[in-house]
């Protein structure tokens, strides 16, 4: 359509401009004719002898006024038709930039809808990702959770075999950080150990202490042993099938203590305290810390004697004959060691106060894990008293 007004609007205006060539040409004519009629009074051009100059004249200017509105008005209508086409090119430009936008726009959505599809890819592989990623998470926590699962049993065979290996370490190893200990390997009249203690044992008063581990325990077995000619039983510490005795002045007067011994000995270490006062004649015994019995009236107002022998492992008796050969008698005892009386184990940490201990000091010192062993008596002192291993008897460390 506007192509067609184009082509219309450029005829009209080549009528236009041939009719005013012609227009021009024709009004220039009638001016020539007018002039040479005036000149020569020639006939009246233009066909009309009848008309006078002034006629013509006026004929002339009706024909050139008219002629002028008729450009006038084409010349109106030329610029409407030009403000149309103006008009219809804005258009036209409007509908092509409108155009292109569209095409820009397809196009935009074109490269959209492929980057919208790269992007679904791409999430459908990270989905596919996380969904395997999940399958390997849950793998992994039903794995771990059957772990946990086993978690408790894992720990208590864990807490067993601890508790065992603690076990062999604490036989293994000596108690109340002691360094060594006596080993009495065996029963036997040889195998004992002498105590030489340079203090005195006229006592009224008195705490003994040791840490043993006996490896066999008969019906009595001696740990400690003092005692003189006239009264080889001054002091007895003793170890029964279950329990353990300690006997003050003779064996009348006996202390026991039942249920702290195993029937076949005890396979970790025992601390074993007795204590004794002369006032009151109270007498008491200590199992592991803990006091276990304590019985008044025992040997009250006696003093013990001085100038006897000390022994661990063994005690003086008269069992044997007098006709026992020389080299088996002991210096000091008319008829030796009763091999059934000799202790079997290992002992450590023997020391004798000439006082009544307080609990707590008997607490510190059954401590396994403690220095007990630093705790030294003033009669007599592990590791600073002499004690002389007899027989297969020994120090080990």
């Amino acid at each position: 359509t506007h192509f067609y007004q184009i082509q219309f609007a450029s005829i009209f205006i080549c009528f236009l401009l041939v009719f005013t060539q012609w227009w021009q040409h024709s009004n220039i004519a009638c001016v020539n004719e007018i002039s040479s009629t005036h000149a020569t009074s020639s006939p009246a051009p233009c066909g009309s002898p009848d008309l006078s100059k002034w006629d013509k004249m006026f004929s002339m200017l009706e024909n050139s006024q008219m002629r002028e509105n008729m450009l006038l008005q084409y010349a109106d209508d030329i610029i409407k038709l030009e403000t149309r086409l103006r008009e219809s090119l804005e258009r036209l430009r409007l509908k092509e930039q409108n155009a292109a936008a569209a095409r820009n726009s397809v196009g935009s959505s074109n490269h959209l809808e492929v980057t919208l599809q790269q992007l679904l890819s791409s999430v459908q592989t990270q989905a596919n990702r996380l969904a395997k990623l999940e399958g390997i998470h849950e793998q992994q926590v039903t794995s771990r959770q059957a772990d946990l699962d086993g978690l408790p049993d894992a720990l208590l065979q864990v807490k067993v075999a601890l508790a065992e290996v603690l076990r062999s370490w604490q036989q293994r190893n000596l108690p109340a950080g002691c360094e060594m200990a006596l080993l009495f390997p065996m029963r036997s009249r040889r195998i004992y150990a002498a105590v030489a203690s340079e203090v005195p044992l006229a006592l009224s008063a008195f705490t003994v202490c040791m840490w043993v581990k006996p490896t066999v325990v008969s019906g009595k077995t001696v740990l400690l042993s003092y005692g003189d000619r006239r009264n080889p039983f001054e002091i007895q510490l003793l170890l029964g099938q279950t329990s353990a005795l300690l006997t003050v002045g003779g064996e009348a007067h006996l202390v026991e203590a039942r249920g702290v011994v195993k029937a076949d000995g005890t396979s970790d270490w025992l601390h074993l305290c007795g204590t004794w006062s002369s006032d009151q004649g109270l007498a008491s015994l200590w199992a592991n810390g803990e006091k276990a019995v304590t019985t008044s009236g025992v040997a009250e107002g006696h003093v013990l004697a001085d100038g006897g022998s000390l022994q661990l492992g063994q005690e003086r008796n008269d069992c044997c004959p007098p006709t026992q050969r020389k080299e088996n008698r002991v210096p000091g005892f008319e008829g030796g060691f009763d091999p059934k009386l000799a202790f079997v184990g290992k002992m450590t940490g023997v020391n004798v106060w000439s006082r009544v201990l307080s609990a707590a000091e008997i607490s510190q010192l059954a401590l396994r894990e403690g220095r007990g062993c630093g705790q030294r008596g003033n009669v007599v002192a592990w590791g600073v008293t002499e004690m002389v291993p007899h027989g297969g008897a020994q120090f080990v460390h």
